[in-house]
């Protein structure tokens, strides 16, 4: 079988590109390689290391001179298809799958940052996002600022001559905040600072910033892309080899790559992604639409309704409105707090972009992390609810609403 280039500085192959075919037939097709034995799925290469068939060719392997796999942590086959994937989906140069979500962000901030520079990021960007930066990256001389990237105005404010990464998270978690990529990648790129997005709550099925001006995409594969809540993964996906080889080398020295294991069952569920996500993001319209109308919620944030700000943004710079709403009850924290033990159907859990509906409290479980003054800054209320609507009957989903707001 022939294996493909996997060391630093090899752009991985892709057997159905984005030019070549729609999105849901990349989803099925794009990145599976063929073996000897014509498997339709490709199969899990459980294994740590790969043989060599001399010491010669062993030595050309470390130099990336010659083809072949190494060591599971430098590069996998099962893991190599899961990226080959992405890459199409992306449109990108290549991809880097690590083991969760946290650890795309923290390789991206390895591989991008050193001491004396600064970030500008989106204020409710994923709670450990912003903790890595001001607990952590700022013992080594890492400083970062928070604002509301949807208005570029602070984005410009923002930046400093030392800013080099600027780092959105749209739709932003959990106030469904839109930034609009192409503006704010001129700001970046003007300023000499790299651009990455992460895209979890869009998938590539709504949003691909790579088009828009970024650097790097970034999804927690957890989510939408993985879609079953069984796996935890990440993946980044760099517009240019050069971006590509940093980030893959930054993955690899800190060893937190995917397991095989995890790329199969991965690869498998991201073939469904775009059935997945139009029925939920159909279930999540009808659901909003109720909420907004009833009278013990106090307002409703979805991309899908006009109310929301960058409604007309995000019908421009997005092919889908997504599946992830969040509301807030007139009565504040009290009244959230009996929802969401008042459910019968949906389930309150973390995570979201499964094909169950799951219900939670990011004051109190995503964002826990955050001050409550920066919670406020950002928008996080103490009694918003966040609401990943799933593919059950939306009928059912509505009259589990129901019952539980009568209980408020």
């Amino acid at each position: 079988m022939a294996i493909r280039e996997q060391t630093a500085g090899a752009r991985p192959g892709v057997a159905v590109t984005a030019r070549e075919s729609g999105f849901a037939t990349r989803l099925v097709h794009a990145g599976i390689p063929k073996d000897e034995h014509g498997s339709v799925v490709p199969p899990i290469y459980q294994t740590s290391t790969f043989a060599f068939d001399s010491a010669e060719q062993g030595a050309s392997r470390f130099d990336g001179e010659a083809d072949g796999y190494i060591y599971t942590r430098i590069g996998n086959p099962t893991v190599r298809a899961f990226e080959d994937c992405m890459t199409a989906l992306e449109d990108g140069a290549g991809a880097v799958a690590t083991s969760s979500g946290m650890a795309a962000v923290t390789t991206a901030f390895l591989a991008l940052l050193r001491s004396g520079d600064h970030v500008v990021s989106t204020a409710s960007v994923y709670g450990p996002s912003r903790v890595l930066l001001e607990r952590h990256l700022s013992r080594y001389g890492v400083a970062s600022s928070y604002v509301d990237t949807s208005d570029l105005t602070a984005v410009r404010a923002a930046m400093r001559p030392e800013t080099r990464l600027v780092y959105v998270e749209t739709p932003s978690n959990p106030m469904m905040q839109v930034t609009d990529l192409r503006a704010v990648a001129g700001l970046a790129h003007g300023n000499r600072a790299a651009f990455v997005v992460d895209s979890t709550f869009a998938s590539p099925y709504l949003q691909r910033p790579l088009e828009l001006g970024a650097d790097v995409v970034l999804h927690s594969v957890t989510k939408f892309i993985n879609g079953h809540a069984d796996v935890v993964g990440g993946i980044l996906v760099a517009r240019d080899a050069r971006m590509h080889d940093s980030l893959r080398q930054t993955m690899t020295l800190t060893g937190c790559c995917m397991d095989p294991h995890q790329a199969f069952l991965v690869l498998r569920g991201l073939k469904t992604l775009a059935v997945r996500l139009e029925r939920a993001q159909q279930n999540a319209m009808t659901i909003a639409r109720w909420l907004e109308r009833h009278p013990k919620v106090a307002w409703v944030h979805h991309l899908g309704l006009e109310s929301h700000p960058q409604h007309e943004l995000a019908k421009k710079q997005m092919s889908g409105f997504g599946s992830v709403f969040s509301f807030e009850l007139k009565g504040g924290v009290e009244a959230g707090r009996r929802l969401m033990d008042s459910v019968r159907l949906a389930t309150l859990a973390v995570s979201l972009g499964g094909v169950e509906t799951l219900v939670e409290h990011p004051a109190s479980m995503t964002h826990a992390g955050m001050s409550r003054a920066s919670r406020l800054a950002a928008g996080i209320t103490d009694g918003l609810v966040r609401y990943s609507t799933g593919i059950e009957d939306v009928e059912d989903l509505v009259a589990d609403l129901e019952q539980a707001l009568a209980a408020v």
